[in-house]
């Protein structure tokens, strides 16, 4: 074990047990502070993000991933908005979940307390760093932060600001540590500090899943993938499927909750399918026999392609025969992330919603409402695909866990 991520292991520790005390005032001045400073010191964070870019570029990254990785002074004010929001919610540390009174007098309630330390390991998505430290602060914990080496010039001095914004309000400023190694021996170490991490979440593709699902010792929550899906009913308004699906596919084609496979009724698929091809253009469709024959700018999917997370203006096409094999077809490929149904028919809805599985499901909404801010959450930590503790769009309360507080007069048993 390296003597030096042990030692930043244990000074985040001991940071978070100070801030799990730290009032809620004290905390909101620190993400105040922090976002004052991250515009104060924006052209600081673009310039050392311009690195980044430039050296992913001459890797011939992909379009997609330097725009995830890119930042500009808009996305700077965005961190610095998602701060301030986060700092007007309301603060979950205390909060009495439920409380109850024995029969024999005995006092029981559950309340709410801070994770700990919660470690996060991700790729090129520099507002991550951002993100994860309001997120665990507002929260009482501890951000122990290992990035990916294609960002590590923007979060070094993402974390620069934020660490002096902590100190300017007087919280330790290892309420946030980044880990400079970004070597994969680190990363393996990283998931394995038992006796620093209380819970590590993985944000990322299918590569740093499989780490963690191989390597971490630790316990974690899966920041898992998004394929997808929106189902356009027999009951579909039309104009309405096509304006949800448009959105879900292209807002931003990069991000997980971006729509990656259409599925369509066939009663609607020849009215349906001829005229979202051409507000598509530019997106690739690949799809089934029955989706190629009504539209023939539909390529052939390959066998794989209607359980993958595109990530970018690609799209699987399935054409179904019923509501019962639209649910299954879903199920069968869904990442459990999120999956859209447009209908107007309130049955149809209710079906999908019931017995499709997965941690959202929308009734006539694109799939990129499934985000930590749309909910109100706040910037999210990022969107569990797992069933525990958390599913869904991880904000502040996913950031806890409880204790029971219990007060007799003197009892024994």
């Amino acid at each position: 074990m390296s003597a030096a991520l042990a030692d930043q292991g244990r000074r985040a520790k001991e940071a978070s047990r100070v801030l799990a005390l730290a009032s809620t005032s004290t905390k909101d001045a620190s993400l105040h502070r922090a976002a004052e400073l991250l515009v104060e010191r924006s052209a600081e964070v673009i310039a050392a993000n311009a690195e980044d870019v430039a050296r992913a570029e001459a890797r011939g990254t992909t379009a997609t991933v330097v725009d995830r990785l890119r930042l500009s002074p808009d996305r700077v004010e965005a961190m610095a908005a998602g701060l301030r929001q986060v700092a007007a919610l309301a603060d979950p540390v205390g909060e009495v979940v439920e409380g109850w009174v024995r029969p024999n007098g005995l006092r029981i309630e559950r309340v709410r307390v801070p994770l700990g330390v919660v470690a996060i390991v991700y790729e090129n998505r520099p507002n991550v760093t951002s993100d994860a430290f309001g997120l665990c602060l507002k929260s009482g914990n501890a951000a122990f932060l290992r990035g990916s080496s294609g960002a590590i010039s923007s979060n070094l001095a993402i974390a620069s600001v934020l660490r002096q914004a902590l100190a300017d309000v007087g919280l330790p400023a290892d309420a946030l540590v980044l880990v400079d190694d970004t070597s994969r021996e680190a990363a393996v170490e990283f998931m394995r500090l038992r006796d620093s991490i209380d819970v590590l979440i993985p944000r990322g593709g299918p590569s740093l899943i499989a780490a963690i699902l191989e390597h971490a010792t630790v316990p974690y929550l899966i920041d898992g993938d998004g394929n997808c899906h929106v189902y356009v009913d027999a009951a579909a308004d039309l104009a309405m499927a096509q304006a949800i699906v448009v959105n879900a596919k292209t807002q931003r084609p990069s991000v997980c909750n971006a729509a990656e496979s259409l599925v369509v009724h066939e009663s609607v698929a020849e009215a349906f399918l001829p005229a979202l091809a051409k507000e598509l253009a530019g997106v690739e469709l690949v799809g089934d026999d029955a989706s190629r024959a009504i539209e023939p700018s539909i390529g052939p999917a390959g066998a794989g392609d209607f359980a993958t997370e595109f990530l970018d203006l690609k799209m699987s096409v399935a054409v179904v025969g019923s509501l019962d094999a639209a649910i299954d077809h879903v199920n069968r490929h869904s990442s459990g992330h999120s999956e859209a149904i447009v209908t107007g028919d309130l049955a149809a809805a209710t079906r999908f919603t019931t017995e499709v599985d997965a941690a959202a499901v929308l009734v006539n909404a694109s799939t990129r409402f499934v985000d930590g801010e749309r909910f109100g959450f706040g910037a999210e930590i990022g969107i569990s695909t797992q069933k525990l503790h958390a599913r869904g769009p991880m904000g502040l309360r996913e950031l806890t866990t409880t204790k029971y507080v219990v007060q007799g007069d003197g009892h024994v048993v």
